[in-house]
């Protein structure tokens, strides 16, 4: 089993003085069942209830108060009421109306027991009239491998241990631009790392990621409206790769005849399968940065491997010289996308861009990250730095003294000046260190 760094997210939730019982959120097979399995270890006693089996779901069903509820699961799991290191997890919870209700009872009768419960497509699965009861539940998101995480799956402790040094040596970069296209290749959906440290295989490989699309096109009939909905949505899977990292509009998506209204409620139902996320863009330059909703979206997806081997582009990644200038530049800004989302915890979290307010303008920038209180530009571009004219029109309004561009190259620091004289510190990270871009901030 794979480590995830979420564990220590669980682990803080275990040890809270006021704990709630935990729904973990994530993508279909991004590997909730085995991180909670894999986090049951620390107990003596494990409760597993999987609300795809009848005889789990009806437990739940036929219980007619709480206490009779937790008298029926410990019997019917053969499992020890005075067993104090107990976790339970219900799986697939919105298969079950009558389980998410009784949740709120988990928190208020019987808070010193540990519950977890995971499931897909949680708003959209669950009867209209069945709510997550608000203020007794708190959540979790669990996302693709991130870059550290397929380093530690494929046991290069070495590499590992670079990465996190600060600065990152001179003599490690090579490797590790190397292992990061790799990893940009194959993503971090956890089945297609798994076969990657096991075979290398990459028609294997391949195999699998048509066998997840597969999977998620079937879920379509579970929270379709109708027939034609169910339509429209699979074609919205068969072509959103195509568009990683690219602003959309609705209206005839992919050169369709669908109108907007119908693809925005198909993209907003794919959003809640967490497949994936429209990013909206901001014109502020300072706290709070309201996104402006009527302006296009770009689109991430769940996994940039899954981008790739869908697209059929993984050999120009294999073969090109600089991920910056693949596929028009945009896979290297789909996988920092992936990596700055990797190390978010909150189901709310998003992305966010920035685009210039006036009129006629093409200035934007591919992400604003805020760090204790600081908006903090984060740019994916290859070449000189002075080729970013974007940067600079935005630093010039800006609160903050220090940028950041993400490349191809070695780890530096320069000072740049705007077109108002403004000067400002950039830092040039390598692509894989995107998971330490906070780190490098405060240094």
């Amino acid at each position: 089993m794979f480590k995830r760094e979420i564990n220590t997210e669980l682990e803080k939730w275990q040890i809270k003085a006021n704990r709630k019982p935990l729904i973990l959120r994530g993508a279909r097979q991004v590997g909730k069942t085995t991180l909670v399995k894999q986090f049951a270890e620390k107990f003596r006693q494990f409760i597993y209830l999987n609300l795809e089996l009848e005889e789990d779901k009806r437990i739940f069903q036929n219980a007619h108060s709480f206490d009779e509820l937790i008298e029926a699961i410990y019997f019917i799991k053969n499992a020890s009421p005075l067993e104090k290191s107990t976790l339970v997890f219900i799986d697939e919870i919105q298969n079950s109306p009558a389980a998410i209700k009784y949740l709120r009872y988990f928190y208020e009768n019987k808070p010193e027991l540990p519950v977890i419960a995971a499931g897909s497509l949680l708003e959209s699965l669950i009867d209209k009239q069945t709510s997550f009861p608000v203020g007794r539940v708190e959540y979790l998101a669990l996302h693709p491998f991130s870059f550290t995480e397929f380093l530690d799956a494929g046991n290069y402790k070495n590499e590992l241990e670079a990465l996190r040094t600060i600065p990152v040596p001179v003599y490690a970069h090579d490797k590790l631009m190397s292992l990061f296209k790799k990893y940009t290749i194959i993503g971090g959906m956890p089945e297609v790392v798994k076969l990657f440290v096991e075979t290398n295989d990459i028609s294997e490989i391949i195999k699998t990621v048509n066998n997840l699309i597969i999977a998620y096109k079937e879920d379509v009939e579970k929270y379709a409206r109708n027939e034609n909905q169910s339509r429209l949505i699979r074609f919205v899977i068969d072509n959103v790769f195509k568009y990683a990292s690219e602003r959309i509009k609705f209206n005839h998506f992919a050169a369709s005849n669908y109108r907007s209204r119908e693809v925005s409620e198909a993209f907003r139902i794919l959003e809640k399968t967490m497949l994936l996320s429209l990013i909206y863009p901001t014109t502020e330059t300072k706290l709070p940065l309201s996104k402006n909703l009527k302006m296009s979206p770009k689109l991430q997806l769940l996994d940039t491997g899954l981008v790739n081997l869908i697209s059929g582009i993984e050999k120009e990644i294999l073969l090109g010289d600089d991920l910056t200038d693949t596929y028009r530049g945009k896979i290297a800004e789909h996988i920092i996308g992936q990596e700055l989302l990797s190390k978010e915890y909150s189901p709310d979290a998003s992305l966010v861009f920035w685009v210039r307010e006036k009129k006629q303008s093409d200035a934007e920038i591919d992400y604003l990250i805020n760090h204790n209180g600081r908006i903090i530009p984060v740019e994916v571009k290859s070449g000189s730095s002075g080729r970013m004219k974007s940067l600079r029109i935005f630093m010039d309004s800006a609160k903050t003294d220090i940028a950041v561009r993400f490349y191809s190259g070695k780890f530096e620091v320069t000072e740049e000046i705007t077109p108002g004289g403004k000067r400002f510190k950039l830092l040039n990270l390598p692509l894989y260190l995107c998971s330490m871009v906070k780190e490098y901030i405060r240094e």
